[in-house]
Order: structure tokens, then C-alpha cells, then sequence
């Protein structure tokens, strides 16, 4: 990904937290570049939305090719209706899905990935795939401290075998 060096002035709309940084003498911040353990950064804000646990699977989902509201429910296991709406408001709001409402009957809504959405896919796709490579170590983990008088969730004999290597489903 490239960040931008320069030190563009930033119009106060665009981000009041990049035109309040860039304001304070001495420093100098990209306007293509937001600062996430601040919690006045607008990007946490944007994690949040893209590491919450339908965005990732939304955003995966999508990856493929565009989806219809009620596929990508059916693709997104355990999600209800409000909460893939809602995720879908969020993720478009940012920039990442594009939304295309045909007006027909019964409504027609298709979403895809934009540019950005892309990337950001690429990325939440790296972390899924080590969290299912590496699910039997941390399984194991669970295991071990709660033999040791912890109290984390005990792991079934069937989250074991699924979590090994070799069990998963080929890509």
C-alpha cells in the first residue's frame, strides 16, 4: 500500500483529528494517514467496522464475486438479518461495498467490493486463513489451561479433530 509523505492541508471536514495533529507545531501527519491507538483517530472507528466479526466474513464472502442480500446471509453463518444490514450500512459508509438497488418486485440488491474493500479483503483473508491453520494450536491451549484449574471453554473432542491440520476445506 502506498501512504502519502507529503503535508497537504487537511479542510477541517474532512478529519477534524488530521487538521487538529497537523496543526500542533512540530508535527507533521500525512492527510493519507490516521494514527489507530488514538482514540480521538477516526480509524478506529474503521477497525472496528472491518474487524468486527460479520465485517471479516462479509468482506471474505465477497471476495468472490458480487452477492444478493439473502446470499450473502446464507454465505454468513449465525448472522441475523439486522446485523448484516447494519455491518453492510457500516462497511458501505467507509468505502468498502458498493450497493446496487434494482428497482424491480420483489427488490433486487447486489453487493460487491469496491478498490478499497478489495484490499482490506485481501488482508482479513491473511488473518482468517493463519486463525483456521493455526485453530488446533490454540484449541490445545484452551485445552491446556483449563486443565490447569483456568476457566476458558472447554474444547470437545470434535473441535480437536476439525482443528487439525489437513482437516480443514481446500481453497
Amino acid at each position: 500500500m502506498k501512504v502519502s509523505t507529503s503535508s497537504k492541508s487537511v479542510l477541517p471536514s474532512a478529519s477534524p483529528y488530521l487538521a487538529r495533529k497537523q496543526s500542533r507545531p512540530g508535527t507533521v501527519l500525512s492527510a493519507q494517514r490516521g494514527h489507530v491507538l488514538s482514540q480521538e483517530c477516526p480509524s478506529q472507528e474503521v477497525l472496528k467496522h472491518v474487524t468486527s466479526r460479520w465485517g471479516v466474513l462479509i468482506l471474505i464472502v465477497l471476495q468472490g464475486r458480487t452477492h444478493r442480500f439473502s446470499e450473502l446471509r446464507r454465505s454468513v453463518g449465525g448472522v441475523s438479518e439486522r446485523m448484516l444490514t447494519q455491518t453492510l450500512q457500516w462497511l458501505e459508509t467507509d468505502g468498502l461495498i458498493h450497493r446496487v438497488a434494482f428497482n424491480v418486485v420483489p427488490p433486487h440488491v447486489e453487493y460487491s467490493l469496491t478498490d478499497l474493500g478489495v484490499e482490506a479483503a485481501v488482508k482479513v483473508r491473511s488473518l482468517a486463513d493463519w486463525i483456521e491453520i493455526n485453530l488446533h494450536r490454540v484449541l490445545a491451549s484452551r485445552q491446556k489451561q483449563n486443565t490447569k484449574g483456568n476457566r476458558p471453554a472447554p474444547v470437545t473432542d470434535g473441535q480437536m479433530r476439525a482443528a487439525r491440520p489437513g482437516s480443514g476445506t481446500q481453497r
